[in-house]
């Protein structure tokens, strides 16, 4: 019985059971990232405190770089992604608009399926790699 090219490149690789295919997607328009695992998570974080520096300061990033993934996000949407309100007696604070919210919902859904298919891919390396 002949060998199959999955079988040859099986024995190519050390410990089968180890191996693990991994995707990090992220959307991107002409000038730059626009939407990636990090910047949702951001504007998740703005939508639970209200604020771009809580949310910053909760991911361990500087309220600078916020801001620079807020701006990047904002300047390629058609409509803003992050609104913000400066100061005042209660202080200043952030809202993620609707448009944010569907952003969100739109690469949850692309990870989902993104998930989905790969534990199948996993699967088949799998079975590949045991020879099946």
């Amino acid at each position: 019985m002949p060998t199959s090219p999955t079988s040859k490149i099986a024995s190519q690789f050390p410990e089968t059971t180890s191996l693990t295919i991994h995707v990090f997607p992220w959307i991107e328009t002409p000038t730059g990232r626009f939407l990636g695992k990090g910047r949702v998570e951001l504007l998740e974080k703005i939508i639970e405190h209200g604020s771009i520096s809580k949310a910053a300061k909760e991911m361990g990033m500087t309220y600078k770089k916020a801001w620079d993934l807020i701006s990047s996000m904002n300047s390629q949407s058609v409509k803003p992604l992050v609104l913000t309100q400066t100061g005042g007696g209660g202080g200043g604070g952030a809202v993620v608009t609707e448009e944010g919210k569907l952003a969100i919902a739109l690469f949850t859904g692309l990870r989902q399926r993104l998930d989905a298919f790969l534990q199948e891919e996993n699967r088949r390396l799998q079975a590949a790699m045991l020879g099946g």
